[in-house]
C-alpha cells in the first residue's frame, strides 16, 4: 500500500442488509492499523531439531485506532450501538487508493472527545 493522506481514510459500517451495503461512519486521521497472527507450532521429534509451522492455522487479527469526524448519521448510531452491546458487524475501512479492507469486527472501545474549536468523535 502506497503512502496516503489519513483524510481520505474511511470507516463503513454495514447497513445490515444481506448482502451488506456500506455507509461512511466518519473521515479518519492520526490512524494506526495493526494487523498480527500467532502461528501454530507442530514441530516434534521428527522435526530434525527446526520449529515447523502448521501454515494457514492460528489467530489473526487486526487493529484499528483513529480519530476523526464523525458524520452524526445513522450508521454512527449503530456503530455506538454495536460497541454497548458487544456485536460483531461487518465493516469496511476504504483507502484514498480504492483500496478496501472488509470484515466482520468487533469494536471494543469508542471515545468521544472535544476541546473547544474542535470537532467531536474518536474510533
Amino acid at each position: 500500500m502506497a503512502a496516503e493522506k489519513g483524510s481520505a481514510f474511511l470507516l463503513k459500517v454495514s447497513d445490515g442488509a444481506i448482502p451488506p451495503g456500506f455507509v461512511t461512519v466518519a473521515g479518519l486521521r492520526t490512524t494506526q492499523l495493526s494487523i498480527s497472527g500467532e502461528a501454530v507450532a507442530i514441530t516434534s521429534k521428527d522435526s530434525g531439531a527446526w520449529r515447523e509451522l502448521l501454515s494457514g492455522a492460528g489467530v489473526r487479527s487486526v487493529s484499528v485506532s483513529a480519530a476523526g469526524v464523525f458524520t452524526g448519521s445513522a450508521a454512527e448510531t449503530r456503530v455506538r450501538s454495536n460497541a454497548l452491546s458487544g456485536v460483531i458487524d461487518d465493516y469496511r475501512l476504504s483507502f484514498e487508493s480504492g483500496e478496501t479492507m472488509t470484515g466482520r469486527f468487533l469494536v471494543t472501545r469508542l471515545d468521544y472527545v472535544s476541546g473547544s474549536n474542535e470537532e467531536m468523535g474518536k474510533v
